[in-house]
């Protein structure tokens, strides 16, 4: 709890506020209000991977040569993990880039409310939207393209360490892009191209045994590449292992990946948010 003073009438008295957890509940509670409350970008967020999906799942659905699946089935994984980064990555460094712009977080900087607090309410806001963007995914892929569930609770566990560090690590790495562009009309553009880029090259719109060595070796750099193998190796066979650049699913060495990043993103959040755009100093 945080003990702050305000004046009634003249007179000064304390007020007990929550603390940084509780705010940041009430403040994430904002944060999906408003962002259902815009329905475009509801649809927009929601629609974009499920029509990559249903298109590339249209064009390519021959089977595999060697791994026992469809081109079908290799898409719903990669697009998973396409739209954990969308609804984290993009979304904020998009939308608090913008929010800087309009002096939003300037006012909330003047305010009792703890940093903390701004920040654990947008945590809230990407889980709650990358978990529905996961399941309207699993949905699609199970019920068009047949994909299996997994009947083993292990596979279950690693799809849950997957989703919450890769979450964590594009979240933060949101935050800290979200510094670079110098408007908030720029932002898009900022922040869309480095993500397009990557999911060429880190296996969602391309088969990995098919894009060259040189490139993969760049987006095996980054976490959205080792959130697609991680996701491949949840819901694909054993048998589609082998077209993975190393031949196998690497849970350890994703683990140690992400990992990595959810650190380092929390360093360059920490090293270049600013609350203020750089004109007004």
């Amino acid at each position: 709890m945080t003990l702050t003073t305000v004046r009634v009438r003249g007179e000064a008295s304390s007020v007990r506020l929550p603390g940084p957890w509780g705010l940041g509940l009430r403040r994430g509670a904002l944060e999906i209000k408003q962002f259902f409350r815009q329905r475009d970008q509801v649809v927009f967020t929601f629609a974009f991977p499920v029509v990559f999906l249903f298109l590339f799942a249209s064009i390519f659905k021959d089977d595999v040569r060697g791994a026992g699946i469809t081109a079908s089935q290799l898409y719903v994984p990669a697009m998973m993990a396409a739209g954990i980064m969308s609804t984290s990555f993009q979304s904020l460094g998009i939308s608090i880039a913008i929010e800087r712009d309009e002096k939003v977080l300037r006012r909330l900087r003047g305010t009792p409310m703890p940093p903390a607090a701004y920040f654990l309410g947008k945590i809230w806001l990407v889980l709650v939207t990358g978990l529905l963007e996961t399941a309207i995914l699993l949905v699609v892929g199970t019920t068009l393209y047949d994909v299996k569930l997994p009947s083993d609770p292990a596979k279950w566990a690693d799809f849950a360490w997957i989703f919450v560090l890769g979450l964590t690590a594009c979240a933060l790495l949101g935050i800290a892009i979200s510094s670079v562009p110098k408007t908030g009309k720029s932002a898009t553009s900022v922040v869309v191209l480095p993500f397009l880029v990557l999911q060429f090259i880190s296996g969602v719109y391309i088969a990995i045994d098919t894009i060259p060595d040189w490139m993969l070796n760049i987006g095996a750099l980054f976490p959205l590449k080792w959130m697609c193998q991680g996701l491949r190796g949840v819901f694909l066979p054993e048998s589609a292992k082998v077209l993975e650049q190393a031949g196998g699913w690497e849970f350890g060495r994703i683990a140690l990946v992400l990992g990595a990043w959810c650190v380092g993103g929390l360093l360059l959040c920490l090293l270049t948010f600013r609350w203020k755009n750089r004109r007004d100093g």
